[in-house]
């Protein structure tokens, strides 16, 4: 069965996006480790599940000159790797190698779960990890703590209505401040 994984950031307040929607501060302490770490983690492959507005500022990004020049194995990973986007608002997805998915992202993902492939991961879109933490479908949370206080914005997990109780797998803290924090369900 495929796993899925979620890769995300907050703030050291619990937010994921501020009161703007603007989530640019989790790339704000960029080192060499860091750097080394998210190269190295966008080799990992698989199918990428975006929400609509997540799926828009990457699409925005990862295909210009300018990420490609500032972050190579990253754009070429993003670029070249199959995505789905859940939305019942676009058109259309245009970035390479995207399918558009109009209908309700956890049956969707319950049943990509059983075909066979690559696993899937979730970056950003707070809705969707909402929905599938609360239908009991993510596999790995990989959460980024950054050291930076915004004050209020959006959480994560906003939504969700049962305690998901998790197991804590691996800790790994950088040195720009930020703290990996990898769990699993317990079950």
């Amino acid at each position: 069965m495929r796993k899925v994984t979620v890769f995300n950031h907050v703030s050291l307040d619990g937010y994921f996006t501020d009161k703007n929607s603007d989530m640019s501060w989790a790339h704000a302490n960029d080192d060499p480790e860091w750097n080394a770490f998210t190269a190295e983690n966008a080799k990992g492959g698989g199918l990428l599940l975006f929400g609509r507005k997540t799926y828009e500022m990457m699409a925005g990004y990862w295909p210009t000159p300018a990420a490609i020049k500032q972050f190579p194995e990253i754009a070429e990973g993003m670029n070249s790797q199959p995505k789905v986007v859940f939305s019942r608002t676009l058109d259309k997805a245009a970035w390479k190698n995207t399918k558009l998915v109009k209908s309700d992202p956890s049956a969707e993902v319950r049943k990509m779960k059983k075909e066979s492939g690559k696993d899937m991961v979730i970056m950003g879109s707070g809705t969707i990890v909402s929905q599938l933490a609360q239908a009991g479908l993510i596999d790995e949370l990989q959460i980024v703590v950054n050291p930076i206080i915004v004050g209020e914005g959006r959480t994560l997990f906003e939504g969700v209505k049962n305690k998901v109780p998790l197991k804590e797998t691996k800790t790994r803290t950088f040195k720009n401040g930020s703290v990996l924090m990898c769990y699993e369900p317990k079950v």
